[in-house]
């Protein structure tokens, strides 16, 4: 896996992976930056966040479960002092779909935060790493 950032202008850079994608991120007003994309540290925890989504989607698939949405909330604390690492961070799904069993939702998220999420692991190596989930019945289509 590789990726380059290059440097745009102010604090502006741009992440290119070797898949062949593009990010953009920005540094907050108060380092020089404009407040145009998300900052580095966002990306962290967007990482965290599409990893286990992708996690727990997967395996609600493989139980079968009918599920129409996946939705994963993360809210962060950092330190105060540098390196300003993450100290806290709740992660909370929120899983629709018809029929969804809880059970099936709980040994996901379990699964996807101590054995699949990379990003998840590396990040509870400074951080304390909380879960919850609600799920949710799906609306019944409407008729046309």
């Amino acid at each position: 896996m590789n990726v380059r950032i290059k440097w745009l202008d102010h604090m502006s850079f741009v992440g290119e992976t070797g898949s062949g994608h593009s990010v953009v991120m920005d540094g907050s007003p108060e380092f020089g930056g404009r407040d145009l994309a998300p900052r580095p540290m966002e990306m962290l925890l967007l990482g965290m966040g599409g990893c286990t989504a992708f996690d727990v989607v997967m395996i609600l698939n493989k139980a079968r479960q009918e599920i129409t949405d996946c939705q994963v909330d993360i809210e962060a604390e950092r330190a105060d002092t540098e390196p300003k690492v993450f100290t806290r961070i709740h992660v909370h799904y929120i899983v629709t779909g018809r029929n969804v069993q809880e059970r099936h939702v709980e040994r996901a998220v379990k699964l996807s935060a101590e054995k699949y999420c990379s990003a998840s692991v590396m990040l509870g190596a400074t951080a304390q790493i909380t879960h919850d989930f609600e799920v949710r019945e799906a609306c019944p289509a409407q008729d046309a």
